[in-house]
């Protein structure tokens, strides 16, 4: 997303691997070159593949117990991706970049390729309160790039008070978000707009409508547009709380589960809906519905239509989801055990937070049944997003950081600027 923004400005290169899902790496891809929306691609095929199981059980022995430096390097191969290939040519043609921009602290190909040319290097953590991060072997990385780009000023203090940070130019950037149109009507949706059927629309003057005020005025009716299409495929006739991305319990989802099911047994008004990738299973109940992997399209559909969106995880570094929802005008119900969500709503006056299964409910109650908060939750949301998470100021601050790598290396200030990207994103 980044590389093809920047790719406007500066001439762009990813060099990332052939795979294809962070669970095995396996290679998937064809190794060599490509041009993908004017970003050249270049892949290098992982030279092993990652056993999960045996993985974590090594992660678990290593955060529990005392190791050597040799321990985490044989962590880090095992956790991968593991990308000689990619290695090597960054080590042959470093210098013809003006700048080396590696995306997550965490894999090898980040933590192995700051060591080629600290004084071309830009990281971008994202980073959080996790185990992995207290590791011996992090304290390098975060000590050798020259430039930095942290994703919300809640990282940049965590990481300032944990490591002795080297960088000598320093960004608070985050991630662009694209702000809808004025008006949702003028958008393609995921299939022709369609009157419902007889039966539908019997069905749905049974069940409460989300008043017209629960969006952005400029954004119209929840139940028009594309939000109408979402909720007609997935027979959704009253208010729905909606989570998306990992499916997985890392991401809090076990727990919302629970806390959801909480929420049903004494209010039953509303329905959870999860869109994303499923790594765990999913309770068959009648207010749980599962969505799936969905398009962008889809995705924005669901946003769009959702009454709140619940972001559950309790380690963030940005939340992609969290701002989007904003941008769309629908208000947050977030986890306040991540500091970086609970910035981001009292900062925007776009969500609320909770930080056990009572305050859950009751926010989520609130937010059910409040059309008019939930309508000035919309609308700060937005103004939010359109104040922080522009485009245009987005890469304007990685603009600065590119141009003040240069300028502190005498011999870069006449090469062109690219990007480089540690895996795929």
């Amino acid at each position: 997303m980044i590389a093809e923004r920047l790719a406007g400005r500066h001439q762009v290169d990813v060099l990332t691997t052939c795979a294809r899902d962070y669970i095995t790496w396996k290679n998937e891809y064809r190794e060599g070159e490509d041009r993908i929306r004017g970003v050249t691609v270049r892949r290098f095929a992982n030279d092993r593949t990652r056993d999960l199981a045996s993985f974590n059980e090594y992660s678990d022995w290593i955060f529990h117990n005392d190791h050597s430096p040799a321990d985490e390097e044989e962590w880090l191969k095992r956790q991968g991706p593991w990308c000689p290939g990619l290695l090597a040519y960054l080590e042959q043609h470093h210098r013809s970049y003006d700048a080396l921009i590696f995306f997550t602290y965490l894999y090898a190909p980040t933590v192995l390729g700051l060591r080629v040319d600290p004084a071309r290097s830009i990281l971008v953590p994202p980073a959080h309160d996790e185990p992995a991060i207290r590791l011996g072997l992090y304290r390098e990385v975060f000590s050798l790039p020259t430039g930095i780009a942290y994703n919300t000023n809640v990282e940049r203090g965590f990481l300032r008070q944990l490591f002795s940070v080297g960088a000598t130019i320093e960004e608070t950037v985050g991630c662009g978000v694209e702000l809808p149109p004025s008006r949702l009507h003028d958008l393609p949706t995921s299939e022709p707009e369609t009157p419902a059927s007889p039966a539908d629309r019997a069905e749905q003057t049974d069940q409460p409508e989300q008043d017209a005020s629960d969006h952005n005025d400029v954004l119209g009716s929840p139940l028009s547009a594309r939000g109408a299409v979402f909720r007609r495929r997935h027979r959704l006739y009253g208010p729905f709380a909606l989570y998306g991305g990992r499916i997985d319990p890392g991401k809090g989802c076990e727990e919302l589960l629970d806390y959801f099911n909480s929420y049903a047994e004494s209010d039953g008004d509303a329905s959870l809906v999860l869109m994303g990738l499923k790594l765990m299973p999913i309770p068959d109940a009648p207010h749980v519905r599962f969505a799936g992997m969905l398009s962008e399209v889809e995705r924005l559909e669901a946003l769009e239509s959702a009454t709140v969106v619940v972001v559950p995880s309790p380690f963030e570094s940005l939340s992609l989801l969290a701002l989007e929802a904003f941008s769309v005008g629908t208000p947050v119900l977030a986890n306040a055990r991540s500091d970086v969500l609970t910035d981001h709503c009292q900062r925007s006056n776009g969500g609320l937070y909770y930080s056990d299964r009572d305050e859950f409910r009751e926010c989520l109650r609130l937010l059910i049944h409040d059309a008019p908060l939930r309508a000035a939750m919309g609308r700060q949301g937005r103004d939010y997003v359109r104040t922080h998470y522009r485009w245009d100021a987005i890469l304007g601050k990685y603009d600065r950081l590119i141009a003040g790598l240069q300028r502190s290396r005498p011999e870069g200030r006449s090469r062109r600027g690219r990007r480089r990207g540690g895996r795929k994103a």
